[in-house]
This record gives structure tokens, C-alpha cells and sequence, in this order.
């Protein structure tokens, strides 16, 4: 169901989607920091725990910037970038017109918030904090669950604003 027409039942829908994007957001800042908190507790930086030989693997780090620890040097604004972002995602959840939108939505803000609560509350200090990472792709980087998490919103979204609002079918 499709929530663009006025009236008392569209606007139920509209917050039906709004609280499915924020379940979905808060699931994954669940599952983020929880496997980040996990990890802590069990890899260390100095070894690496092959999963797929050395394509991917399990291995500690804190990057203070983003992927491949670009913006290094400013951690501080990517955490105003980051929480700009979470606040734009809230916006956009109150307006998700269908599931599918909904759920991309909240992917992409529970990647964004999960990253952020590192940002904020991580060491060195508060608002520059390094993101906690363990998920090794070769030797090319390494990231977490809300990077993944992220992604694939993001493709969802993509594949979404790709199929258009004419395929719209039972608010998929």
C-alpha cells in the first residue's frame, strides 16, 4: 500500500513506515554494536583470524576516518557529518511512502547511527572517537557490520529509485 494520498488512513500508513524504518534502524545499531563489542572483547590487532583464506577475515582496528581511513585527520567533522546525516535519515523516515523505502531507509540510518555512537562515544575523546572495524577485506581495508549494513541500504535504495514508483505493488 502505497501512503501518497491525504486522509486519516494514508497518514496511519506513513507512521506504519515510519516505525518500520525505525525497528529496522534500531535493529541494526543492535546487531553493530553488539558484533563491535564482541569483537573487542575477543580479536586483537596484531592477529588476523582467516574466514575465506585472505579474502576476508576477523582482525581488530579503529579507524578515525572513513573507508580506507580517508578524512583521518578530521575526525571531528565527520562526526558532524555523520550526525547531520542521522538527522536528514530521521526526515526521510517520516516520509518513506512504502516498505521497501522504509526498511532501505532504516538500513541506512542504523549503519549511519551505529558508526556515529563511535564517533561520539569511542576513545581517543568524545566527538573524535575511532570507529571500531574488524570485518578484513584482503589486505585492501578493513570495516564492521554498519558498513555493511549501510551498503546494503544504500543498494536497496538504489534498486528502488531504479525500479521507479510505477512498480509499486503492496507497498513493496
Amino acid at each position: 500500500m502505497e501512503a501518497s494520498s491525504a486522509g486519516p488512513a494514508a497518514a496511519r500508513v506513513r507512521l506504519r513506515w515510519f516505525l518500520l524504518a525505525c525497528a529496522v534502524a534500531a535493529g541494526a545499531v543492535l546487531i553493530d554494536q553488539g558484533s563491535k563489542a564482541l569483537a573487542l572483547a575477543q580479536l586483537s590487532e596484531d592477529d588476523r583470524i582467516p574466514l575465506l583464506g585472505d579474502w576476508l577475515g576477523l582482525q581488530l582496528a579503529f579507524n578515525p576516518g572513513t573507508v580506507m581511513s580517508l578524512g583521518a585527520g578530521a575526525t571531528w567533522l565527520l562526526t558532524v557529518i555523520a550526525a547531520a546525516a542521522s538527522v536528514a535519515l530521521l526526515v526521510a523516515a517520516t516520509r518513506a511512502r512504502t516498505v521497501g523505502w522504509a526498511v532501505a531507509i532504516g538500513l541506512v540510518w542504523g549503519g549511519a547511527v551505529g558508526n556515529l555512537l563511535d564517533r561520539l562515544f569511542a576513545p581517543p575523546e568524545f566527538g573524535r572517537g575511532h570507529v571500531t572495524d574488524f570485518l578484513a577485506y584482503g589486505n585492501l581495508f578493513i570495516g564492521n557490520l554498519a558498513d555493511v549494513i549501510l551498503g546494503f541500504g544504500v543498494a536497496l535504495g538504489v534498486l528502488l529509485y531504479l525500479r521507479g514508483p510505477h512498480h509499486t505493488r503492496n507497498g513493496q
